[in-house]
């Protein structure tokens, strides 16, 4: 005859679940968290299926990192990515600028990285040096807890400094393609063991400028390797590319519409002459708002530009992220993938031609689901890439109105109630 068993746990079980239950509990309540984000938020990040960063069985000190660097839970790009990633597939992912793209590849990047192993592992390209800079230091405040070296080499920089860097162990290298491709071709950088390519802003990386190096590069990778691509615009070269390089590629596509829902457009009818004296309205408008805060009338303000010298943009870039400043005028060299959370406001004073450069350009404001406001300088001549990128992005840009709603660029009315 058989009997049903006792199945009600012993005492001694139910002690060890409660002392594994209390472990897990302190390594949580001994994190450096920063200060909860209480901006609102919109369904770019909170449309989520409600999964946490522990159900990716992470490593327990890339969560320590995840945790402290301020990430709460995963974002829908972030959920998309990171266990097909972590998988070891191929990935073609298009998501809005500011969504969380960073954190999608930077995260499985760091849990398939054995620190163990002094040979470079992966590689990340990214189009600008600025964005490097930016990218390799999330890097290394994700993987703080790991023991697995960062590296960011960029165009414009020593080469003398870069080989003696390659003297001691790196596992990560973020990099431009030019000065990736150039440490490769000349055996510098020895990537046998590299199984991870990331493309970052893909669509900039396979443009004219950068094509040849980036081919150049897959050849010098081992032929079974990983390749992760993510932007926000896929135009036709990178299609090309994914057919020729990528293996059964997981495609994702969060791209329901293509502008970041918090950020609210406006457009202003000026002719040339006028613009600068509507941008000093503009800025009028905003110092009585924010006069409490500010110490003097009148505006201090930043510029960066492409002809700089590597360490002036560098200083700049670092000295407007810390709050130095609270303006700052660039040209399209500071749209790609740069990530400052403080910014909610972007003027376009010259509008832009292409609706590519436009996305990217307002997408410097409204980051990770917050609001954020776009105002759009426009002559007569103008109109006809007013309508046209109002077309092609399925969005409306509005006239703006005699009174802008402060919630859109005040901080202090952007907190939630929760």
């Amino acid at each position: 005859m058989a009997t049903a068993t006792n199945r009600t746990p012993s005492a001694a079980t139910n002690n060890v679940r409660n002392a594994n239950s209390k472990k897990t509990e302190d390594w949580k309540q001994n994190l450096h968290r920063p200060a909860p984000d209480k901006r609102i938020r919109t369904s770019d990040v909170t449309n989520t299926k409600g999964n946490d960063f522990e159900d990716y069985c992470l490593k327990r000190d890339l969560l320590i990192g995840i945790f402290e660097k301020g990430f709460e839970k995963p974002s829908p790009i972030q959920e998309e990515s990171i266990p097909v990633a972590v998988s070891g597939k191929d990935i073609i992912a298009r998501a809005k600028n500011g969504t969380g793209k960073t954190g999608a590849y930077l995260i499985p990047l760091l849990q398939l990285t054995d620190p163990d192993k002094n040979v470079v592992q992966s590689i990340v390209l990214v189009p600008t040096r600025e964005l490097a800079l930016q990218t390799s230091q999330i890097c290394k405040e994700l993987g703080k807890h790991m023991q697995i070296n960062v590296m960011v080499t960029t165009g414009g920089t020593n080469l003398r400094d870069d080989i003696m860097r390659l003297n001691d162990p790196v596992h990560v290298m973020v990099a431009t393609p030019g000065r990736m491709f150039d440490l490769a071709r000349r055996n510098i950088a020895d990537l046998n063991n590299c199984k991870l390519l990331v493309l970052d802003e893909a669509d900039k990386l396979l443009s004219m400028d950068s094509n040849e190096y980036l081919e150049g590069l897959i050849r010098l990778l081992p032929d079974r390797r990983q390749i992760l691509m993510y932007s926000a615009t896929f135009p036709v070269s990178v299609c090309s590319f994914k057919d020729r390089h990528l293996h059964n590629a997981f495609e994702i596509n969060l791209m329901d519409d293509l502008t970041l829902k918090g950020i609210t457009q406006y457009y202003a009818h000026v002719h040339e002459r006028q613009k600068v004296h509507c941008l000093n309205t503009l800025f009028a408008k905003r110092v009585e708002l924010l006069a409490k805060k500010i110490t003097q009338l009148g505006y201090s303000c930043f510029y960066i530009h492409a002809q700089m010298s590597q360490h002036d943009r560098n200083r700049v870039f670092h000295d407007f992220r810390r709050g130095e400043c609270r303006n700052l005028v660039c040209t399209d060299l500071f749209t790609r993938g740069i990530d400052i959370q403080a910014v909610n406001v972007v003027i376009n004073f010259d509008f832009p031609i292409s609706s590519e450069t436009y996305l990217h350009r307002i997408g410097r404001s409204g980051r990770f689901g917050h609001l954020g406001l776009a105002i759009n300088l426009v002559t007569p001549n103008d109109r006809r890439s007013l309508y046209q990128i109002e077309e092609e992005l399925a969005t409306t840009i509005k006239a703006i109105p005699q009174n802008v709603d402060a919630r859109l660029y005040v901080a202090e009315f952007q907190m939630s109630d929760q």
